[in-house]
């Protein structure tokens, strides 16, 4: 075992659904074993004055980057940092916390892999790219229900952003080891819960498990729940695994299997009955709902920070 904290970067753009999947890994983990830092702390602007200086809080001149990789440095050799607070209901900030790193750190937001120094904090990188209609569609329901806006003071928000995203969030892709894309089903274009697919990109930036001999590609003939391919991402040849959403439990269990028998501690974990919690969300209306490819994307992200503490990735 390695006696630093293994760092796991989850970086997306705004409601691309970063907590959504960091609760999750973090159940597989054990919360208890978890550090959890937003990156929205080192804001260098409060929310008043990013209005009277024109910048949004994607620009890099918007964030304390410097600051926030140092903390990694530190976060990475086990050290403790005095972190800074934004208060995303109050716009301002709040005392900064001492935090010690416990076994697992996960760092999410907008910016963590800007710099070249960041990037090399990170055990495992990971990027969520959805379709930019459902962000939207997150961003509308999260900030109306949660922040207090109405839809049209974000979606004004979001046009207003849309430079900055292009110029500064999506090219981070590049530096992850897996792209998350949870889509809807060509069916049911409307869904945005707990019926979307998945399409993971692997890259060979960290060895994958091994799927090949329980997977087969797509034939002319049929299209199976759980898919394993070979595509191009960014132009670099890649492993795609795509999971439907209509997926039974029957259809993941291979999946599963193949993660657990390599890392035996995600055993308590490789069925949605072995810890609730893994693919949880939240629906429309506020109901709890559960997702197997959601479910199988903490697993596979959590399979690899498990491999990474005991120095085998």
């Amino acid at each position: 075992m390695t006696n630093r904290p293994i760092i796991l970067g989850i970086v997306g753009d705004s409601a691309a659904g970063k907590t959504t999947l960091t609760r999750g890994i973090a159940q597989v983990l054990g919360p208890e074993n978890v550090t959890v830092i937003c990156t929205d702390d080192y804001h260098r602007y409060n929310r008043q004055q990013r209005a009277e200086k024109g910048i949004t809080a994607l620009h890099p001149d918007c964030n304390y980057l410097d600051i926030m990789q140092q903390h990694l440095s530190l976060l990475r050799t086990g050290q403790p940092i005095l972190k800074p607070i934004y208060n995303h209901h109050t716009g301002n900030f709040d005392p900064p916390e001492y935090i010690e790193p416990r076994r697992y750190v996960i760092i999410e937001g907008l910016l963590g892999y800007y710099t070249r120094g960041s990037r090399n904090s990170y055990d495992v990188k990971v990027y969520l790219a959805p379709p930019e209609p459902l962000r939207y569609e997150w961003k509308i329901k999260r900030d109306t229900m949660k922040r207090g806006y109405s839809e049209q003071q974000v979606l004004a928000e979001l046009e207003k952003r849309e430079p900055d995203s292009d110029e500064f969030i999506r090219p981070q892709r590049q530096w992850s080891d897996i792209v998350v894309s949870f889509y809807p089903p060509k069916e049911s274009e409307k869904e945005s819960n707990s019926h979307l697919n998945v399409r993971l990109v692997l890259r060979p930036t960290i060895p994958h498990p091994d799927m090949t001999h329980i997977l087969q590609p797509s034939s002319a003939d049929s299209k199976p729940a759980v898919r394993l391919e070979l595509d191009r991402d960014m132009g670099k040849p890649v492993d795609v695994l795509e999971i439907d959403g209509n997926a039974t439990s029957e259809q993941v269990l291979q999946l599963e299997r193949v993660l657990c028998h390599e890392v035996p501690n995600l055993m308590p974990y490789c069925s949605r009955e072995g810890n609730p919690e893994i693919g949880k969300l939240i629906g429309t209306t506020g109901e709890v709902l559960q997702s197997y490819p959601l479910a199988l994307t903490q697993l596979l992200i959590g399979y690899h920070m498990l491999k990474a503490a005991t120095g085998h990735a």
